[in-house]
């Protein structure tokens, strides 16, 4: 099997995204002031050459150049004849000057010449070119160093900063793996910044709805165990009332009774298993499927017709055109099956139920029965688990209507019980959240 995706570090990537940016942002910055300290040397060693250039032409003296520094200028001066009238020490420059701005070669050595012309003489200053390069890098550089250092202390800062944000999450990591398993606590949102507080408050919502499953079902296990405490003693006290009987005729009816507690036991712990998965996750998506209501009331009252047969109840189904719904079929099945169950259950001999289904304007089913059905004060503790109404006495074990609701809030139902003003009965109805398409179609 192949490994899953390596998880990344938001904090590293993030300070070397950032760092990389400055640096880079750095390097671009230092250079560009380097090249653009360069150029403003350059201009300004030019301005420098013009200057002296008339300064001599102004009339002020010029002291004959030791030639001992690298960054002395070379001056000559011709007459109008041609004659040379000064020359200060160092390389001798060609008496032919190219007016304004040149670079010459002399005996290896490089130059930048000025040469400007009077009507008195033609003045020509020069200086060394390599010295005066050198000097401008040195320039340069010093101009380009506070930039560079800069970087480097801005990666420090924003290195920090990065950190000192992100310590609320770190300090929120460390809170949630130290915690035992069954602190459901909120997580405390103070100091949070807001790309941060929606997940914790989203995590905060989670832990809630988690504690409040567990709660249910440390409910439903207690309640569970309370109600599987009585069937199972009466099985044993069935086994030993059998291992007692002193005749093949006692015997026999106490087998009889052991195989009804037996029989009981499983439908209980068939209804705990069904309403356990029901109150539990989200089936996954790929059983959900579009469903005819029809077919499937068919088919529940087919599960159930032994049943009615037995006590001679009219069991039929209401419908017109087909209802479709988006639902779990076999949830679905459980729900309408547990309806009829129980209406069959409590209709005496002799008696009636019927299945409607409605399409418009939402998808309803119905079932009524003849029974006694259940006062209004009553209606909505019937849904309780294990709650059976008082003084009933049909055996049961209080589930199905319990398993019905939660069949129904899974697929966005609801379900409603009120008097059956046709059957005095009880009225069951179901609403689905879609709507979808009445002749009595009597079952066999």
């Amino acid at each position: 099997m192949s490994p899953g995706p390596v998880a990344h570090s938001l904090r590293r990537r993030l300070l070397g995204l950032v760092l990389a940016a400055i640096a880079l942002a750095s390097l671009l910055q230092a250079s560009s002031t380097y090249r653009t300290a360069l150029q403003q040397a350059d201009t300004m060693f030019d301005y420098h050459l013009q200057e002296l250039a008339r300064s001599v032409h102004g009339g002020v003296p010029v002291a004959a150049g030791t030639g001992t520094s690298p960054y002395d200028f070379q001056v000559q001066i011709w007459g109008p004849d041609g004659a040379q009238i000064f020359r200060s020490n160092g390389a001798t420059l060609p008496s032919r000057a190219v007016l304004g701005f040149s670079d010459l070669s002399i005996g290896g050595a490089r130059y930048r010449v000025y040469s400007l012309q009077t009507p008195e003489h033609t003045i020509q200053v020069a200086q060394d070119l390599d010295a005066r390069q050198a000097r401008a890098r040195r320039l340069a550089l010093r101009a380009a160093l506070p930039v560079a250092l800069l970087g480097p202390l801005l990666m420090l800062a924003v290195g920090w900063l990065i950190n000192r944000s992100l310590a609320p999450v770190e300090r929120m990591r460390r809170q949630v793996a130290t915690r035992r398993a069954d602190d459901l606590s909120p997580l405390p949102a103070a100091g949070l910044p807001q790309e941060v507080l929606p997940l914790v408050e989203e995590l905060n919502l989670l832990f809630g709805r988690v504690r409040l499953a567990l709660a249910a079902h440390q409910q439903f296990v207690a309640d569970a165990a309370h109600e599987l405490r009585s069937p199972l003693t009466a099985l044993k006290l069935q086994a030993q009332a059998l291992r007692r009987a002193p005749d093949e005729t006692s015997r026999q009816a106490a087998v009889a009774r052991l195989n009804d507690g037996i029989d009981r036991t499983i439908q209980l712990v068939s209804q705990l298993l069904t309403l356990a998965r029901e109150e539990g996750e989200r089936a996954p998506e790929a059983r959900w499927q579009r469903i005819d209501l029809q077919d499937l009331a068919r088919r529940a009252a087919a599960d159930v017709l032994p049943q009615a047969q037995a006590k001679r109840i009219d069991v039929g189904l209401v419908t017109a055109d087909p209802v479709w719904v988006q639902a779990q079929p076999d949830a679905l099945h459980i729900l309408l099956r547990n309806l009829l169950d129980n209406a069959v259950k409590y209709s005496p001999e002799g008696g009636q139920v019927d299945v409607s289904l409605v399409a418009q304007p939402q998808p309803t089913l119905t079932v009524e029965d003849s029974g006694p059905g259940i006062a209004q004060a009553e209606r909505e503790r019937v849904f309780d688990r294990f709650y059976r109404v008082a003084g009933s006495e049909v055996a049961g074990s209080g589930l199905g209507l319990a398993i019905v609701k939660a069949i129904a809030a899974r697929h966005g139902g609801t379900v409603q019980l009120s008097r059956s003003q046709r059957l005095g009965g009880l009225k069951a109805v179901v609403l689905f959240p879609t709507a979808d398409g009445g002749a009595r179609l009597r079952l066999p």
